[in-house]
């Protein structure tokens, strides 16, 4: 593996990728934490019913959200892939690939949340249409946690290439890895433990720290003149 020299070029790169990462982040909870959790509740189909009927807007937001999420994620696969093909063209690649499928995922993810809102608002013409609209709204949730296993080895190959690229303190690649780790065991448990998951979720506020630490990196990346490996 090579390490990278700091160029106006990569300057320029690192800045617009810091940029969607930012995006990313804010959207990524803002939909999740901010607009979508306050309306479900999976044990209460009735609860949750009523809760998406009285704030459509709400719900309909968080799904633009998701989808602002999915294609700045999209971009931002492709900048990074530009940005550290240099130090692994083939690790940087199959990155890239897997935070692309990642990001398809998600967006085709976003239909399951759609189709809760059709049976919610044609309650009338469809039995039983709160449990199953409660049923599509843990599908979906189980679909992030499947795109989720994709970035988690995404994170990883990126922990590697931010290790050894000479542009960033290593820090920055082990919080990376280390966020991998998280969201590949966090999924695995959704999938074969799911008692376990709530008992598990404080470990993403790692997630958070670890790549709000990058994007912030990546946002303010020093000019040439600066440290290279900082």
């Amino acid at each position: 593996m090579a390490q990278l020299s700091l160029t106006d070029d990569l300057i320029r790169k690192s800045r617009l990728a810091g940029l969607l990462y930012l995006i990313i982040i804010v959207m990524g909870l803002g939909a999740e934490l901010g607009l979508r959790a306050p309306l479900i509740d999976l044990s209460d189909a009735a609860g949750t019913a009523a809760a998406i009927l009285a704030a459509p807007g709400q719900f309909r937001l968080a799904i633009i959200a998701d989808l602002v999420m999915a294609l700045s994620d999209a971009g931002l696969a492709v900048l990074l892939y530009l940005i550290f093909r240099g130090v692994a063209p083939g690790l940087a690649l199959s990155a890239m690939v897997f935070r692309l499928i990642q990001a398809v995922l998600i967006a085709a993810n976003l239909m399951a949340l759609q189709t809760a809102w059709l049976l919610l608002s044609n309650a009338h013409d469809v039995a039983d249409a709160q449990s199953l609209a409660l049923i599509f709204l843990e599908l979906h949730g189980h679909g992030y946690d499947l795109g989720l296993v994709f970035f988690g080895v995404n994170s990883l190959m990126m922990g590697v290439l931010v290790w050894r690229s000479g542009l960033f303190a290593k820090a920055f690649g082990a919080g990376l890895a280390l966020a991998g780790l998280v969201y590949l065991i966090g999924s695995g448990i959704r999938f074969l433990a799911a008692d376990l998951s709530s008992a598990f979720a404080p470990a993403y506020g790692l997630t958070i720290l670890a790549e709000t630490a990058f994007c912030l990196r990546l946002l303010f990346r020093p000019r040439r003149h600066g440290r290279s490996a900082s």
